[in-house]
C-alpha cells in the first residue's frame, strides 16, 4: 500500500467504492439523484482518500453561504487508524475556510461514543441543540 494517501474531490468513477464504504460501516448509499444536486452546489467538497489505489475513505461537505456542514465521514474498515479521517477532515476544513466559511457544524448520533470522541479532539465541541428534521 501507499504510504502517502491523497485527498481528492470525488468523480463518479468513484460512486461504487464509496458505496461500498458506507455499507461497510452500516450507512445506507445515498442515491445518484441526490449526489447529483448536491455536485452542483459545491463538488470541492465531497472528498475521497485514496490509498493505494483505492478509495480508501469519504466525507461529504457542503457551505450554505452561512455555515458549513460536515456529513457522512466514513473509512473503508480495512483502512483505519492511519489518520484518514483526520486527513479528510483537515482538507475539507481548508476548503470551507477558502470559501469564506466561518463555522462548521456536523451531527453525531447520541450513542456513537467514539465518533463524539473523535470530532472533539479535532475541537468540535457539543452544543445543546435539538435537531428537528421533517422529510419533504
Amino acid at each position: 500500500m501507499n504510504s502517502h494517501p491523497s485527498i481528492r474531490a470525488f468523480a463518479w468513477d468513484d460512486y461504487d467504492a464509496v458505496v461500498a464504504i458506507w455499507r461497510a460501516v452500516g450507512s445506507d448509499p445515498l442515491p445518484r439523484a441526490e449526489l447529483e444536486a448536491k455536485l452542483i452546489r459545491d463538488p470541492e467538497l465531497f472528498l475521497i482518500a485514496e490509498d493505494g489505489g483505492a478509495v480508501a475513505g469519504v466525507v461529504l461537505g457542503t457551505y450554505d453561504g452561512r455555515r458549513g456542514f460536515i456529513l457522512r465521514l466514513a473509512v473503508d474498515p480495512a483502512h483505519r487508524r492511519r489518520g484518514l479521517a483526520t486527513r479528510l477532515v483537515a482538507e475539507l476544513e481548508l476548503r470551507l475556510k477558502a470559501l469564506g466559511c466561518p463555522r462548521i457544524n456536523l451531527f453525531v448520533l447520541p450513542d456513537n461514543a467514539a465518533g463524539l470522541g473523535f470530532w472533539q479532539a479535532l475541537g468540535y465541541l457539543p452544543v445543546p441543540d435539538v435537531v428537528c428534521t421533517k422529510p419533504l
